[in-house]
């Protein structure tokens, strides 16, 4: 009779491939925990992926579930392809096209744009979004051939930069040579969409474009480096070693300063009291009981819980 295996808690990073769902990729994770022998545990995902897009796919499980939130508040990095010549639908190679123009821009063209979309802008998110609109989701109300009017939103693009190719040489040698499609890199704060920065800095080429390849590289903390295939999940979770996947609950906070607790401390703080004559630089703490995680904490006056972590001290 097989030992029974302790819960996971922690994160897996997916490298979500094409036309693949964040909530598939949800039941994913749980179907190799269930496969691999472990308890029935919590599973969310950090941040949604559209399907047609690739790459970092955050997955929380157990008591990392009540950190998906603030990876929603991320900061990402994206890689995208924009294509020149015509504006779709979706503003992706999904849609149908709805506006189409002779004009290509050239490399010395481009580079000259992008300070004008780096730092705060404003954006109209696309019709084709989970955005609602009087209670009913944008794309909804787009596949009906209803008219979507989105209002703008104010976002922050921190970086944005020509991407090489390949070999690492130049996207192009020759500067004013007239080109079909670029790929960027672009460091984004929560709630951009890169397919709406692609479509405007097509515009303000006097050009239309379309988002044709999009691949996340960086969500929060968490990068390619640390993602594995769906292939490489169902072989571990066959092979009974999920965990030595797993990246500990602390990994999504390695931007939060360390508050070492006694073990008095520990339990108040499990049991939502307020710890008062401790001294710590304001702002959110993880409290830790040797290595354990306790909460997360806000200093002021005194220690406030703001979420707590129900792991056993180890």
């Amino acid at each position: 009779m097989s030992a029974i295996k302790t819960p996971l808690h922690g994160w897996l990073i997916l490298d979500k491939p094409l036309e693949l769902g964040s909530t598939q990729g949800v039941s994913a994770v749980k179907r190799a925990l269930r496969v691999a022998g472990h308890p029935k545990a919590r599973v969310g995902h950090g941040g949604t992926l559209d399907p047609l897009a690739t790459g970092v796919l955050p997955i929380a499980i157990g008591e990392a579930t009540k950190l998906a939130g603030r990876m929603l508040d991320s900061d990402k990095v994206y890689d995208f392809t924009i294509r020149f010549g015509a504006q779709t639908s979706t503003l992706d190679a999904e849609g149908e096209s709805v506006a189409e123009s002779d004009v290509r821009p050239t490399l010395a063209e481009i580079e000259a744009i992008l300070p004008r979309f780096t730092g705060p802008i404003e954006q109209v998110p696309p019709a084709y979004s989970a955005l609602k609109v009087d209670g009913k989701r944008a794309y909804a109300l787009a596949r009906a051939g209803e008219e979507v009017e989105l209002a703008k939103r104010a976002v922050t693009i921190h970086a944005l930069q020509i991407l090489p190719i390949a070999d690492g040489s130049p996207p192009h040698a020759a500067r004013r040579e007239e080109l079909d499609s670029i790929t960027l890199s672009a460091s984004v704060s929560k709630g951009t969409y890169i397919r709406s920065l692609a479509r405007d800095i097509a515009l303000a080429l006097g050009t239309v474009g379309h988002v044709t390849m999009l691949r996340r590289t960086k969500a929060g903390p968490f990068t390619l480096q640390q993602a594995i295939s769906l292939d490489k999940l169902d072989e571990s979770a066959r092979g009974a070693s999920l965990q030595e996947l797993l990246l500990p609950l602390t990994a999504g906070l390695d931007d939060i300063p360390v508050l070492a607790v006694s073990p008095d401390q520990a339990v108040a703080l499990r049991q939502g009291r307020r710890l008062v004559g401790t001294a710590a630089s304001p702002g959110l703490h993880l409290a830790v009981e040797g290595i354990t995680p306790i909460a997360l904490v806000e200093m002021d006056q005194d220690i406030k819980v703001v979420r707590g972590f129900n792991l056993m001290s180890e």
